[in-house]
């Protein structure tokens, strides 16, 4: 659009004041009708270009129009030239026209010492210089460590502290956390389900966490291509053979899942440590332990009648350990009073003639009275429970007060 304004510009200005911007070209008439004079006298619109060296000396006035087309600060250079396409895009760019001596002109030059000297040297040697300090000193910290490759190939471990290596690429350094404990959850968020087989073919939803961390940095780095995938399949087998060898009902209970938790940890060590994995496992934590979902509601049922046949067994084996505990306690007895009756024959038949009458006549209000002559005995108990019962009744109930003024 600017080189376009430019265009308008001149030839506005050569309708208006009768002039040709551009001059007119060696060779040609004043009728020709490119050089917008209209025909013209030469003292008029046309003017007849410089010849000789004369004319660009320092001083001398050049003759004709100035050349549009010619750098700023030169006035008239040689013989006037028709546009071309070159002169208009030579000083342009996509921002405009350049600027001489700026960032973005073609004069643009980079700062120089007080001696004269370009700081760009400097420059470069300070960026390779930093480029090479932050890539050959490395701080460990105390839970981690790192493994150094030179060109690729492993050649060293650093422990924690302040390490130097080659710079980069010659050496590349890779730190790891060690010490730290990570969690793999089985099975992962996005599977639903882990059915496993249990030895008395039954199946069982099981869900569990894997606790480990790195013991060897180096075997965790080359021994290993995926070593997250490998301790997932390393537990998820020993998981399933451990299950298979137990029954349903232990792998429900406490002390099931303990004894599976630690065989589990064991068979997983074996495993990772015939890999060189540089791995230790923590330890095996069972998350969840569930019947599957589309029995779970049948497995419930049953669960509940085990429960209620084990109390219904729990309160009969009470009631036969009290029966035998008391037999076992009139038994002694029995023996105890059959010593004294060996000692002692009528004696200990009498002495047991009166408790047994004692503990019967106790619990009856009837004498019974075989010789005449016998005063019977004032029966005190009885008299007492009659005299209890007949209280109540001749106490008459409690009448409501009347009112004051009522008559009687």
């Amino acid at each position: 659009m600017r080189i376009l304004d430019g265009f308008g510009k001149r030839i506005g200005l050569a309708m208006a004041g009768g002039r040709n911007p551009w001059g007119k070209g060696p060779g040609k008439g004043s009728g020709d009708g490119g050089d917008g004079s209209g025909g013209e006298s030469p003292g008029e619109g046309g003017d007849t270009p410089p010849t000789g060296d004369s004319d660009n000396k320092p001083g001398n006035k050049p003759k004709g129009p100035k050349n549009p087309w010619l750098p700023p600060g030169v006035t008239g250079a040689g013989p006037r030239r028709s546009a071309n396409i070159e002169d208009i895009f030579k000083n342009r760019g996509p921002e405009g026209p350049r600027r001489t001596g700026g960032p973005g002109g073609p004069n643009f030059r980079f700062p120089q010492r007080p001696g004269g000297g370009s700081w760009l040297p400097f420059a470069v040697i300070g960026l390779v210089a930093i480029g090479l300090l932050t890539t050959s000193v490395h701080l460990i910290e105390a839970q981690e460590k790192a493994v150094v490759k030179t060109l690729g190939n492993y050649t060293r471990t650093l422990d924690p502290g302040l390490n130097f290596s080659a710079p980069f690429p010659i050496e590349t350094v890779d730190v790891e956390d060690v010490q730290g404990v990570r969690a793999l959850r089985i099975p992962g968020s996005s599977e639903s389900a882990k059915l496993i087989l249990t030895g008395d073919q039954n199946l069982v939803d099981l869900s569990y966490i894997v606790r480990w961390n790195i013991k060897s940095l180096e075997n965790f780095k080359f021994s290993l291509v995926e070593p997250i995938e490998t301790v997932a399949e390393v537990a998820e087998a020993a998981m399933r053979a451990e299950v298979a060898e137990k029954t349903l009902d232990e792998t429900f209970s406490g002390q099931g899942r303990a004894e599976i938790e630690l065989d589990v940890r064991q068979r997983m060590q074996l495993a990772l440590d015939a890999y060189n994995s540089g791995i230790q496992v923590i330890g095996v934590e069972i998350d969840k332990a569930d019947p599957p979902a589309e029995v779970v509601d049948a497995f419930r049922d049953v669960s509940v009648a085990e429960q209620n046949a084990d109390a219904s067994r729990n309160q009969a084996r009470g009631y036969a350990q009290q029966v035998l505990a008391q037999a076992q306690g009139e038994a002694e007895a029995f023996d105890e009073v059959y010593e004294e009756y060996r000692l002692a024959p009528e004696v200990t038949r009498r002495r047991l003639y009166y408790e047994t009458m004692e503990r019967v006549l106790s619990q009856t209000d009837t004498t019974v009275v075989e010789n005449e002559g016998v005063t019977t005995y004032l029966p005190l108990p009885e008299v007492r429970r009659r005299s209890n019962t007949a209280a109540p009744a001749a106490t008459p109930p409690a009448q409501p007060a009347q009112p004051q003024g009522e008559s009687q």
